[in-house]
């Protein structure tokens, strides 16, 4: 009797609507979200480029935007740039990358000229957002050939006014036009863009680099003197570097050309940024030379950069590096200054059998350049150190003391303080006030190597 019943309960759960439902669900369940082909597989289409773009849902950024951005440079990734045989971008590979370089500057910068691709489909899931993206092939390439057209056009109007300033014996205006032209079609360097000029067949972008070289081969560049001494304290050396450019054929001064000085061996502060003035010169300004080097060279060249103002494209900039620009370097052999050191060292007033902030000073110094002499005559530069401790509170077991130093910096020649300093009381704790006075000049002297000392030997330097 009871395993009837038993029966009869199974029977009637079985046929409930709640077990009729699980049942079907098992049988043939659809899924709610399925996931798309495409985002498996990715379409290859032969028609359009595609563009596959994912963002993770973190709630820390715009997923959309992300994906969105993401699907673009998958999409641009697949539009590739065909080096011709007979273009400047060929020419001007040194097999080291060149060309390697240029396509990856030019997929960088494509994004924002990408125009008319369409958003085909989305996915997504509690932690992942996926967008696909296609752009025709053919509307690309219609609307490419518009915009080469159009830079192929205005780059041959800045061509022609360069070579009229170069008749007009104007070569920086010439120069400055030449650069415009280059600007205007600098995105298609790996094409042969080749245009009827003055009744000749020409490659518009390698004329453009062609002449702009053959400009530049027309000057010389020349600093005077090309050989000098200098006192690593450039204060004390009262030389200048001029540089002139002229041209070689016309032997007539180049005025307004910009120049770009810089350290090619040492290192030091050099001003960069120059113009040839009315006679085709300018002084270079030297402040400071911070290497320990005895031979140093400061390099003065054409700056092809500033034809393109503050903000020069990577592109200009990776093709500019190619051209020989005229330079001229001069050779510098470096004096090292002679210091004349005096010091004063106590603890609580008593004279200190070791100088320990004056051997410091005369370390990093010396690693820096400096040389010491006992005869004080024959120094540039004269240092003074004063330096004592004091007996400070008692606290338990613990004493306390303080230890100053005073650091002045002047010009033998006319005592003029160059730098003046003072260390004050750094506190120290120990057992005894002896050793709590260690503590304080311990302490000082990590004071001197993290700022006073480097602060010391660029204010001596400038």
């Amino acid at each position: 009797m009871r395993s009837l019943f038993i029966l009869a309960v199974v029977v009637l759960f079985s046929c409930s609507p709640a077990a009729t439902q699980t049942k079907s669900k098992r049988k043939g369940k659809k899924e709610v979200n399925p996931q798309p082909a495409w985002l498996s597989n990715k379409p290859d289409d032969l028609l359009y480029y595609i563009g596959i773009g994912h963002a993770t849902k973190d709630g820390q950024s715009n997923y959309v935007q992300e994906a969105k951005k993401s699907a673009l440079e998958d999409l641009i990734s697949g539009i590739k740039v065909n080096v011709s045989s007979t273009s400047v971008l060929n020419q001007l590979d040194d097999g080291k990358g060149f060309s390697e370089k240029y396509q990856q500057m030019i997929q960088t910068t494509a994004t924002d000229d990408i125009e008319e691709y369409e958003q085909v489909d989305v996915w997504q899931d509690d932690k992942n957002y996926w967008v696909y993206f296609r752009l025709s092939k053919q509307r690309y390439k219609e609307i490419k050939d518009e915009q080469k057209r159009n830079a192929v056009t205005l780059g041959l109007d800045f061509f022609t006014k360069a070579r009229q300033s170069e008749k007009n014996n104007d070569p920086v205006t010439a120069l400055g036009f030449y650069y415009q032209g280059f600007r205007t079609v600098e995105k298609y360097l790996a094409e042969p863009l080749r245009i009827q000029f003055e009744g000749n067949d020409i490659l518009l972008t390698n004329e453009i680099i062609a002449d702009m070289q053959l400009l530049l081969d027309k000057m010389e560049l020349k600093v005077s003197p090309n050989q000098l001494t200098v006192n690593r304290i450039i204060a004390q050396s009262g030389q200048t570097i001029a540089v002139k450019v002229t041209d070689k054929v016309l032997k007539k001064p180049i005025t307004g050309l910009p120049l770009i000085a810089s350290f090619e061996k040492g290192a030091g502060d050099v001003f960069p940024d120059y113009k040839t003035d009315d006679n085709g010169t300018a002084k270079i300004l030297l402040s400071k030379i911070s290497s320990r080097d005895i031979e140093q060279t400061v390099a003065v060249k054409v700056n092809l950069l500033k034809f393109a103002g503050d903000n020069p494209s990577t592109i200009y900039t990776l093709v500019a590096d190619k051209i020989v620009a005229p330079k001229d370097i001069v050779v510098m052999n470096v004096i090292r200054p002679l210091v004349y050191l005096s010091s004063i060292e106590k603890n609580f007033g008593t004279d200190k059998p070791n100088q320990q902030v004056a051997n410091k000073i005369k370390n990093y110094l010396a690693i820096s350049g400096f040389v010491f002499t006992p005869d004080k005559s024959k120094a540039e530069l004269a240092i003074d150190v004063n330096t004592n401790s004091e007996k400070g509170a008692v606290s338990g077991s613990i004493y306390i003391s303080y230890a100053t130093t005073i650091i002045r910096v002047s010009t033998v020649k006319d005592d003029k303080e160059i730098y003046a300093t003072t260390v004050d009381r750094v506190k120290g704790y120990s057992l005894d006030y002896e050793r709590s006075s260690q503590d304080a000049y311990s302490k000082l002297l990590k004071n001197l190597d993290s700022s006073t000392l480097p602060d010391m030997l660029n204010a001596i330097l400038q």
